[in-house]
Protein backbone atom coordinates (compact mmCIF):
# COMPACT_ATOMS: atom_id res chain seq x y z
CA UNK A 1 0.00 0.00 0.00
CA UNK A 2 0.94 3.14 -0.87
CA UNK A 3 0.38 7.06 -0.04
CA UNK A 4 0.91 7.81 -3.84
CA UNK A 5 -2.11 7.69 -6.32
CA UNK A 6 -0.90 6.96 -10.00
CA UNK A 7 0.88 6.91 -11.83
CA UNK A 8 3.29 5.32 -9.80
CA UNK A 9 7.35 6.14 -9.85
CA UNK A 10 7.54 3.17 -12.22
CA UNK A 11 5.05 3.92 -14.41
CA UNK A 12 6.74 7.77 -14.70
CA UNK A 13 9.78 6.04 -15.27
CA UNK A 14 8.36 4.00 -17.99
CA UNK A 15 6.85 7.36 -19.60
CA UNK A 16 10.19 8.91 -19.85
CA UNK A 17 12.05 6.21 -20.90
CA UNK A 18 9.21 5.78 -23.87
CA UNK A 19 9.42 9.13 -24.65
CA UNK A 20 13.08 9.13 -25.03
CA UNK A 21 13.17 6.24 -27.14
CA UNK A 22 9.90 7.47 -29.39
CA UNK A 23 10.01 11.30 -29.53
CA UNK A 24 14.02 11.97 -28.83
CA UNK A 25 16.24 9.43 -30.28
CA UNK A 26 14.65 9.71 -33.55
CA UNK A 27 15.01 13.19 -34.10
CA UNK A 28 18.39 13.62 -32.55
CA UNK A 29 22.14 12.34 -33.20
CA UNK A 30 25.67 12.64 -32.07
CA UNK A 31 25.89 13.17 -28.52
CA UNK A 32 22.21 14.08 -27.67
CA UNK A 33 21.27 10.71 -29.55
CA UNK A 34 23.98 8.79 -27.37
CA UNK A 35 23.00 10.70 -24.18
CA UNK A 36 19.32 10.05 -24.42
CA UNK A 37 20.36 6.39 -25.01
CA UNK A 38 22.17 6.20 -21.82
CA UNK A 39 19.57 7.51 -20.10
CA UNK A 40 16.94 5.26 -21.38
CA UNK A 41 19.12 2.52 -20.37
CA UNK A 42 19.48 3.95 -16.38
CA UNK A 43 15.67 4.54 -16.53
CA UNK A 44 15.07 0.87 -17.34
CA UNK A 45 17.38 -0.15 -14.78
CA UNK A 46 15.56 2.41 -12.00
CA UNK A 47 12.05 0.27 -13.37
CA UNK A 48 13.46 -2.94 -12.93
CA UNK A 49 14.91 -1.91 -9.78
CA UNK A 50 11.29 -0.05 -8.49
CA UNK A 51 9.31 -3.21 -9.95
CA UNK A 52 11.38 -6.45 -9.23
CA UNK A 53 14.03 -4.81 -6.52
CA UNK A 54 11.82 -5.69 -3.44
CA UNK A 55 11.10 -9.14 -3.75
CA UNK A 56 14.83 -9.42 -4.63
CA UNK A 57 15.96 -7.58 -1.89
CA UNK A 58 13.71 -10.18 0.10
CA UNK A 59 15.13 -12.89 -1.49
CA UNK A 60 18.67 -11.83 -0.64
CA UNK A 61 17.53 -11.61 3.01
CA UNK A 62 16.86 -15.14 3.10
CA UNK A 63 19.59 -16.31 1.77
CA UNK A 64 21.32 -14.50 4.16
CA UNK A 65 20.21 -15.59 6.99
CA UNK A 66 19.87 -19.17 5.69
CA UNK A 67 24.15 -18.62 6.32
CA UNK A 68 23.90 -17.28 9.50
CA UNK A 69 24.55 -13.70 8.78
CA UNK A 70 22.72 -10.58 8.02
CA UNK A 71 24.64 -8.54 5.77
CA UNK A 72 26.76 -8.84 2.91
CA UNK A 73 29.52 -7.90 4.98
CA UNK A 74 28.84 -10.17 7.42
CA UNK A 75 29.02 -12.78 5.17
CA UNK A 76 32.42 -11.23 3.33
CA UNK A 77 33.61 -11.82 6.77
CA UNK A 78 32.43 -15.12 7.63
CA UNK A 79 33.95 -16.28 4.42
CA UNK A 80 37.63 -14.43 5.12
CA UNK A 81 37.23 -16.14 8.52
CA UNK A 82 36.77 -19.89 7.28
CA UNK A 83 33.63 -20.00 9.48
CA UNK A 84 31.44 -21.30 6.52
CA UNK A 85 33.98 -23.51 4.62
CA UNK A 86 31.95 -26.12 5.47
CA UNK A 87 29.34 -24.69 3.70
CA UNK A 88 30.83 -24.42 0.24
CA UNK A 89 28.17 -25.54 -1.58
CA UNK A 90 25.76 -23.19 -0.10
CA UNK A 91 27.42 -19.97 0.15
CA UNK A 92 28.41 -20.84 -3.76
CA UNK A 93 24.88 -21.03 -4.52
CA UNK A 94 24.09 -18.11 -2.52
CA UNK A 95 26.07 -15.92 -4.24
CA UNK A 96 25.57 -17.17 -7.95
CA UNK A 97 21.56 -16.25 -6.70
CA UNK A 98 23.09 -13.31 -5.47
CA UNK A 99 24.72 -12.09 -8.83
CA UNK A 100 22.09 -13.63 -11.08
CA UNK A 101 19.70 -11.05 -9.22
CA UNK A 102 21.97 -8.26 -9.24
CA UNK A 103 22.23 -8.57 -13.22
CA UNK A 104 18.64 -9.42 -13.53
CA UNK A 105 17.83 -5.50 -12.45
CA UNK A 106 21.21 -4.05 -14.04
CA UNK A 107 21.08 -5.77 -17.25
CA UNK A 108 19.18 -8.72 -17.37
CA UNK A 109 20.41 -9.03 -21.48
CA UNK A 110 23.86 -10.47 -19.81
CA UNK A 111 21.99 -13.52 -18.21
CA UNK A 112 20.47 -14.84 -21.49
CA UNK A 113 22.80 -16.90 -23.79
CA UNK A 114 22.70 -16.96 -27.30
Amino acid sequence: MSVSDRPTAAELVDAVRDFLELDVVPTTSGRVSFHARVAMNVLAQVGRELTIGPGLDAAHAERLASLGVSSDSELAAAITSGALDDRYDEVAAALRAAVRDKLAIANPRYLTTD
